[in-house]
């Protein structure tokens, strides 16, 4: 399932959600009120004097119950408006910093930040849940802008770096295909129907024991007591439907997001290992933070081994079988020895590789697969079995190499500079990389350049910029937007208001220079971008209602400015153009639009309001674009970066687009 038919998916849990947590606020509604009549109305409580004044009591016990439920919800909500950041910190989950040398977590920044380049998202904040033993991870936040990737001490000690990238491949399809918001939200009204509960527990306790100097003190601390033991037994109302709620807008999700994983990585062997060693680990995939139901819905794996209908993923075996159909249970024995024989099997996973501090690694003995060796290695291709979603699809031959954008991914971040990596871990000197990437490549315009940073950040930020313009002369298209990515979690630790100086001040240098260069304008537009839904994570845009044809003027000047750039001469450009043009509107007349000489502010315009259409509208814009790309049979990073900037902007993924060698 793609991106934009995902969004259907939902909108239609959404939907769900609704309904379900109407139900529940009707029936605890319905259950406070009886409760109320019966406790007031009994005759030994001697509430005689309220004879009449039922309706008013019970008007009045709605109101308050209906204010008690959106209330707690709001707070909730209210208190996560940080975005992913906060749920981390909500379940004990300490940040993993940018410049970390701790070799697992090192590896696990790598990961993913290859991840984030290979999606064309900006690299999320991580965090690590170091009392937990059980492997899990979940992504949380409202906007790509401020995820969160959040990871257990498990998945560190007992993954293989395929294995943690598959599982961190799951949890960035919550993140592409906006799943994030939808689960924070659910956080609040979760909060809100359990909320009773809470409160009838500090009412029966307060309500309990001690002695009372009057009859009538002893009446109340009786009508406490019922009270407390009534919301008590109402509040498992709001749980029933809590966990209904959760179990019903997780489980086809977290399927999908399996089958996500496997189509970006293009292998099954990751996600397939995760989740066996989770069915053989004794922690599994268990929480032991006291408030783990309430991110449940949003976990990779179950949180607690209470399996039922109200269980919110899948079970282990049917989701491990759907990826890889052959698999019996029996074949796990042979993993859960070697993991248990030492007690060592943490360290097994961690590969060297050529950023990743090195690790021993520990080989486990080979599984005895039915059929012999050659089984052994066999998987079932990702696309055929996600799609076909059988048990019977026969394997292939395995060890499929990672996705082409992965090892684009790795191969573009390994060959920058060493000096920009190493700027892009820290505030200040992100601050000086970003600056020094703005930098025009014309020597006569940087000396006004210069005075503008030095007005706005003083010498030292225009030395250290200096020094730092000589390597980000050195690299390719391909290599800019990627390190943007890399600096943005060392960016968003700066104080907002010289995060606004440098958004200025980008603007002002950038416009020095009469014709902007386009990877000039990208750079700047995504960083504002990203920067200004991270101040505000609550206030990102969500799906537009927009149809296409109102947007058509914006959808041609986009299409014109990657036809123009994308093409050598003006009748290559007509050509893309018009190929982009006729797939959003096929068969209608058309008239070739040329770019304005302020194509810039123009270009700004037209992705702001193409970012309000229904999904399904920018489904058919991004195949437009991608028909532009491809008119004249060559892919440049030149058009993959300005694509990765509409899609940005459009809230989308980047598609999958081989570049030219």
């Amino acid at each position: 399932m793609d991106f934009f038919a995902r969004q259907a998916q939902v909108r239609s849990s959404t939907r769900v959600l609704v309904a379900l947590f109407a139900l529940a606020v009707i029936a605890i509604v319905v259950a406070v009120d009886f409760l109320v009549f019966t406790v007031f109305g009994h005759p030994w409580i001697r509430m005689a004097d309220l004879a009449g004044y039922q309706h008013r009591l019970i008007t009045f016990t709605t109101l308050g119950v209906l204010a008690l439920i959106f209330g707690c919800a709001f707070y909730r909500i209210h208190s996560l408006a940080e975005g992913g950041s906060a749920v981390a910190e909500d379940v004990n989950g300490i940040p993993v910093p940018p410049d970390v040398t701790d070799p697992k977590l090192r590896q696990l920044r790598n990961v993913i930040e290859e991840v984030a380049i290979a999606s064309g998202t900006p690299v999320p904040d991580i965090y690590v849940m170091p009392q937990e033993a059980g492997i899990n991870a979940f992504a949380a936040g409202y906007s790509a802008s401020d995820a969160t990737i959040c990871v257990t001490q498990g998945c560190l000690d007992h993954l293989t770096r395929d294995e943690l990238q598959g599982v961190i491949a799951h949890e960035f399809s919550h993140v592409l295909n906006g799943d994030m918001r939808l689960n924070i939200r659910l956080m609040g009204l979760l909060y809100g129907i359990m909320a009773l509960s809470v409160i009838g527990r500090q009412f029966a306790w307060t309500s309990n024991g001690g002695y009372e100097d009057s009859e009538r003190q002893a009446e109340n601390k009786v009508i406490g007591y019922m009270f407390g033991m009534g919301f008590i037994v109402i509040g498992s109302i709001g749980y029933f439907f809590g966990r209904l709620i959760q179990a019903a807008v997780a489980r086809s999700r977290e399927s999908l997001a399996d089958a996500s994983a496997v189509q970006f990585t293009r292998q099954t062997s990751g996600i397939a290992g995760a989740l066996k060693k989770i069915a053989v680990v004794p922690e599994g995939s268990l929480l032991q933070v006291g408030n783990r139901h309430e991110v449940a819905h949003m976990m990779f794996g179950d949180v607690d081994a209470f399996n039922s209908w109200f269980s919110t993923h899948p079970p282990l075996m049917q989701r491990i079988r759907t990826l890889e159909p052959w698999f019996r249970e029996q074949q796990l024995l042979p993993l859960e020895r070697a993991m248990t024989n030492d007690g060592l099997a943490g360290d097994d996973g961690f590969a060297a590789t050529d950023d990743d501090a090195t690790v021993e690694k520990k080989e486990l003995p080979p599984l005895e697969w039915p059929g012999g060796a050659g089984v052994a290695t066999a998987v079932a291709p990702a696309a055929a079995v996600v799609a076909a979603g059988t048990v019977d699809a026969p394997p292939a031959p395995a060890n499929d190499p990672p996705s082409e954008s992965f090892q684009q991914a790795r191969t573009v971040k390994q060959s920058m500079p060493p000096s920009l990596i190493a700027a892009a871990r820290k505030p200040e000197t992100a601050l000086t990389l970003v600056l020094a990437l703005a930098m025009s490549e014309h020597e006569e315009l940087r000396p006004r350049q210069q005075r503008f940073i030095a007005n706005a950040f003083g010498d030292d930020v225009l030395s250290a910029t200096n020094k730092l313009v000589m390597d980000e002369m050195t690299l390719t298209a391909a290599q800019r937007m990627p390190l943007i990515a890399l600096s943005f979690p060392a960016l968003k630790q700066l104080p907002q208001a010289r995060l606004g100086t440098l958004s200025e001040t980008l603007d002002a240098i950038v416009g020095i220079d009469p014709q902007v260069e386009l990877d000039d304008y990208c750079l700047v537009r995504l960083l504002r971008m990203y920067l200004r839904e991270a101040a505000k994570p609550r206030k990102a845009p969500v799906d537009g209602q927009k149809k296409l044809p109102t947007c058509r003027d914006s959808l041609s000047l986009v299409c014109a400015v990657v036809a123009v750039y994308g093409s050598s001469d003006d009748a290559s450009a007509r050509r893309a153009w018009l190929a982009a043009m006729s797939q959003a509107f096929p068969g209608e007349a058309l008239q070739w639009q040329t770019l304005p000489m302020e194509w810039q502010s123009s270009l700004d315009r037209a992705l702001d309001d193409l970012d309000g259409l229904l999904p399904v509208a920018k489904e058919i814009v991004i195949q437009s674009l991608r028909s532009a790309i491809q008119a004249d049979g060559v892919v440049t990073a030149t058009e993959k970066e300005l694509l990765r900037v509409v899609c940005a902007s459009l809230h989308c993924p980047l598609p999958q687009m081989p570049l030219a060698a």
